[in-house]
């Protein structure tokens, strides 16, 4: 179907808008990327790249690294733990299972944590609970909790309600009804969801640490600080090991729980 005259011009003029919007970006910002190719930037840029292709493999370098894995590895999982629980707790009253003044209350909580970033909550964290890992996995927790509890609560206005309805009306309480009638049909997808928010905390623990939240990240803020891109590379390297393994091991757990 070919589109009409005015559809066709309104294209062109949201096409123009767009350029016009990149090139005032430009001349607002000042960007000057002529400016990378000038002198000795080339030189400069390629001395650099080239001391992260001579990673430092050294006994005591990799001992620090495997630590600081091991607490990135640590504060995804508590962090994401701690989310899952306070997400349910939260997803039963936006669900609307207690009433409408306890949905808005926890929709507009949830709504709160999800809105600011782990980045935001890791420097408001380490003000109030000082520096290391303790910060990173409350702000991957809260940050978290706010994205599981709406995913939850979406997943728990989905499920059927006969047989929860049905535990009830045999004279089952309201407790009774939701461990027999709703978890196990929505349980496989809030594992889903967790396991997947699981992913992104290993990654995003490995950034907080620029903050000073521990972990691989503050090693590689640390290094790069010093311009040690040699022990730079090597955090770099343990990073996407870290976050392959974890990918690989919660697509495993996902279709063996999940799936079954």
């Amino acid at each position: 179907m070919t589109p009409s005259r005015p559809s066709r011009l309104l294209n062109y003029a949201l096409l123009l808008g767009l350029l016009a919007a990149v090139g005032g970006s430009f001349i607002y910002l000042g960007i000057d990327l002529t400016a990378l190719l000038r002198g000795d930037s080339p030189s400069q840029m390629a001395r650099y790249a080239s001391n992260f292709l001579r990673p430092d493999f050294s006994t005591a370098h990799l001992s620090g690294i495997a630590r600081g894995a091991l607490e990135t590895l640590a504060m995804s999982a508590i962090g994401t733990l701690l989310a899952a629980l306070l997400g349910l707790a939260l997803a039963l009253p936006a669900a609307g299972r207690f009433g409408w003044l306890a949905l808005s209350g926890s929709r507009l909580l949830l709504n709160a944590l999800r809105a600011i970033p782990e980045l935001v909550w890791a420097a408001l964290v380490v003000l109030a609970a000082g520096l290391g890992p303790n910060a990173g996995t409350l702000a991957l927790a809260l940050h978290t909790s706010g994205v599981l509890g709406r995913l939850f609560a979406e997943a728990l206005e989905n499920t059927p309600k006969q047989p929860a309805e049905a535990i009830r009306l045999s004279g089952g309480g309201q407790v009774a009804a939701f461990c027999y009638g709703t978890l196990p049909a929505v349980w496989p997808q809030l594992i889903a969801y967790t396991l997947y928010r699981w992913e992104n905390n290993i990654r995003m623990a490995s950034v907080l640490g620029f903050v000073g939240a521990g972990g691989l990240g503050q090693m590689l803020y640390f290094n790069l600080s010093l311009f040690r891109e040699a022990q730079a590379a090597t955090v770099i390297l343990a990073m996407l090991l870290l976050v392959l393994l974890v990918d690989a091991l919660s697509g495993w757990a996902r279709q063996r729980w999940v799936s079954a």
